[in-house]
């Protein structure tokens, strides 16, 4: 039995990991597909994936990230591909993967304030080039206007990650993240 798969997305430091995590963890079976984790599998001719020459390699690794999360949405997991989706870049070839598969997707942009998430990024450890002020602004307001995708966008500043996930929960049973 297919289930609809649920892509997870925000600027860097929203929570989407803690909240598809929680996510996750209400379900009987899932999968919490973390889309930064295929750019590992890259062993030599890593480009950084903010960096414009990236362009071919983040669309190849979100396709076959996507391919994957939607192999186990057909399965009858219900399954949170979460990471960086944004719908000028990446999100057509997210769709298309889930669509090729015939696994129709959900998209949830999880919002806060710029200061709120570059603070949550500069309190942890991983990649010092992302801590970069320009790099995390220019990528956070990539989710400034979402133009036709607006209406995927979910506020949650202020609240914390099982209250967002309750956010994003409703906002998948009414149908409006719906692809």
């Amino acid at each position: 039995m297919k289930v609809r798969p649920l892509i997870l997305t925000g600027p860097p430091g929203v929570g989407k990991t803690t909240v598809a995590a929680f996510l996750a963890g209400r379900e009987q079976r899932s999968v919490h597909v973390e889309a930064d984790r295929f750019f590992a599998f890259i062993s030599s001719g890593f480009v950084e994936p903010w960096d414009p020459a990236s362009a071919e390699q983040n669309e190849l690794t979100m396709r076959i990230a996507a391919s994957a999360a939607a192999s186990y949405a057909e399965a009858g997991y219900m399954t949170i591909f979460e990471g960086i989706v944004i719908p000028r870049w990446t999100l057509g070839v997210v769709r298309d993967a889930f669509e090729a598969a015939g696994v129709p997707a959900s998209y949830a942009v999880l919002r806060a304030p710029h200061s709120e998430c570059a603070g949550r990024v500069h309190g942890r450890e991983g990649n010092p080039d992302l801590f970069e002020p320009s790099v995390l602004a220019a990528i956070s307001s990539e989710f400034d206007d979402l133009g036709p995708f607006e209406r995927h966008a979910i506020d949650v500043a202020g609240m914390d990650a099982e209250q967002a996930a309750t956010a994003v929960s409703t906002r998948l049973a009414d149908g409006s993240l719906d692809l």
